[in-house]
């Protein structure tokens, strides 16, 4: 019972990325049906996998087989940057694909290390203050999503163009995380 559920979840994970997809391409108001086509395939599939195979194994054979459908089609429309710049003669580099200068450099390492750490500290802090529940959990809750905020924080920094609004926005993040945190352990 399992092959046959696993073939049919891996073709219906292809075909509702294939929609969704064809639906990105499509940026006017004929691509609703395809977007809510492509989730009724997923979706559909994945509540069918759980009544059939059963609700824990069938729905993590679901998010499985389905996941690695949607990959093969992300993998098959992937897009070869060189090859399709020397094709099109493309004028426009890409953002990232532009020289750097220095100084540009040090200061979004700057931004990202030691700012972006401290906007992650204070929305993680705000999180461990007004979280629900017990003290322990929470704290332990802020602490491992502190991590995490710190690397968006760092991604979003590195890939932002403009350096001035990444610095106001992590300042921003940084003085009202903190100010918030402070007045909710104060009362």
């Amino acid at each position: 019972m399992i092959w046959p559920a696993s073939l049919l979840l891996l073709a219906g994970g292809a075909l509702g990325a294939f929609l969704l997809r064809r639906s990105w391409l499509r940026r006017d108001g004929s691509a609703l049906g395809m977007i809510a086509g492509g989730w009724v395939v997923l979706l559909g599939l994945l509540l069918a996998a759980a009544f059939l195979v059963g609700p824990v194994k069938g729905l993590a054979l679901g998010l499985v087989m389905e996941g690695i459908g949607a990959l093969a089609v992300v993998w098959l429309g992937r897009v070869r940057r060189k090859a399709a710049r020397l094709r099109e003669m493309e004028a426009a580099p890409e953002p990232l694909d532009e020289p750097g200068r220095l100084w540009r450099g040090v200061l979004r390492t700057l931004l990202a290390g030691p700012l972006g750490m401290t906007a992650a500290m204070a929305v993680a802090f705000c999180v461990t203050v007004y979280l629900p529940g017990d003290p322990r959990t929470r704290i332990v809750i802020g602490g491992l999503l502190m991590p995490v905020l710190w690397g968006l924080a760092m991604t979003w920094t590195l890939a932002d163009r403009r350096i001035l609004r990444a610095t106001a926005v992590l300042v921003a993040t940084s003085v009202v995380g903190f100010g918030l945190a402070h007045l909710g352990a104060s009362a």
